[in-house]
């Protein structure tokens, strides 16, 4: 049974696939292990691909450019006591320099890390909200059409 709560948040947050040579770059959260996609909050007024590029900046040092718009994914959570209802909007993300799957990027903040995982493989990655994984590599090679993933509860 979930647990009630008072509290709540809603969360606008902006997202970046990074795919070469068949692998996808994704973050960690070092203390609480949960895996998504770079990138974080759109500031009030920005837009939502100019925060992925500055939340690329902010946390690796990278000059990134968000291109085609992916999806939009709604998720629904309790964190730390607080009811969490989140909207990510995903981008493709090409980053100019520095992202290759032979090093995963030095992360510039001390509570979260980067990794290199295969794209065929991302099931397996934890990757959260976990309604992205089955329809990724659909949205990239442009094969499904859902661009609206509603909360699961």
């Amino acid at each position: 049974m979930e647990k009630k709560t008072n509290k709540q948040s809603s969360e606008f947050i902006a997202r970046g696939v990074c795919v070469r040579d068949g692998m996808i770059l994704l973050c960690r959260n070092i203390k609480h292990g949960n895996v998504y996609l770079l990138g974080g909050h759109v500031e009030f007024g920005e837009a939502a691909n100019k925060a992925v590029e500055r939340e690329m900046i902010e946390e690796t040092g990278l000059v990134s450019r968000a291109t085609r718009f992916l999806a939009a994914v709604q998720s629904r959570f309790t964190q730390r006591g607080t009811d969490v209802f989140e909207l990510n909007l995903l981008f493709e993300l090409e980053i100019e320099s520095g992202a290759n799957p032979a090093a995963a990027p030095r992360s510039l903040e001390s509570d979260i890390e980067f990794f290199w995982h295969p794209l065929s493989d991302v099931a397996q990655s934890g990757l959260l909200p976990a309604s992205i994984v089955p329809r990724l590599e659909g949205w990239l090679d442009g094969t499904d059409p859902v661009r609206f993933i509603p909360p699961e509860r």
